[in-house]
């Protein structure tokens, strides 16, 4: 009896310990938009999932969060970068845009506000990601080219962790996104996860 007391005791202190582990870990939040949030994905499935899968394999520890929320714009990002910077992560991946883009937004609009953003986390002495993406051949060769540059840009003034195109590694894959042509499925946010770590590590420790 004494020994599964014993083994009953210890079980139970795990189960206590674990989420205490779990939140001493420094955390990664990922704040984005519906790419981040995982739109019509199964819990577990989107990119910010699949990121802490790979890190655990990798020996990082780490804690990711998934801050996305769907149709958000940089806007929005604006508005609630506060709320990421309370919870005191030690990284965020920064991806927003894609929206500002499909609406047709002012380009000098999206730039001001990723500009906000990325000025916010700076102050608060947060290493960044920035995530870029980028639009459907249909809006033109010239807005397109426009709306890339802006990542670029604000990488260079912000001297950020950058990765130009988030879906390069999945566009030429089947299988990888949804049939709303625009999001990925289960598949692609593991590629996208995979797209991101190698800009990803180099901010991290072991």
């Amino acid at each position: 009896m004494d020994v599964w007391r014993r083994i009953l005791v210890s079980l139970c202190l795990l189960i206590g310990i674990a989420p205490l582990l779990a939140a001493s870990r420094p955390q990664i939040v990922c704040y984005g938009d519906s790419i981040t949030a995982g739109h019509g994905l199964n819990a577990g499935q989107a990119y910010p999932d699949a990121l802490q899968r790979d890190l655990d394999q990798r020996g990082y520890s780490y804690q990711v969060s998934n801050m996305g929320t769907s149709g958000a714009t940089t806007k929005d990002a604006v508005v609630n970068v506060g709320a990421v910077i309370k919870a005191h992560p030690a990284v965020v991946i920064v991806e927003f845009g894609g929206n500002d883009g499909l609406r047709g937004l002012p380009l000098e609009q999206t730039r001001k506000n990723l500009d906000a953003v990325l000025m916010a986390l700076d102050g608060a002495h947060i290493k960044v990601l920035l995530a870029g993406i980028t639009l459907p051949p249909n809006y033109g060769q010239d807005y397109i080219g426009a709306f890339d540059q802006v990542f670029r840009d604000m990488a260079a003034k912000h001297r950020t962790a950058f990765v130009p195109m988030i879906y390069k590694d999945l566009v030429k894959v089947p299988g990888t996104i949804q049939e709303d042509g625009i999001h990925p499925t289960a598949k692609g946010s593991e590629i996208i996860a995979e797209t991101l770590l190698p800009a990803l590590k180099p901010l991290l420790h072991k």
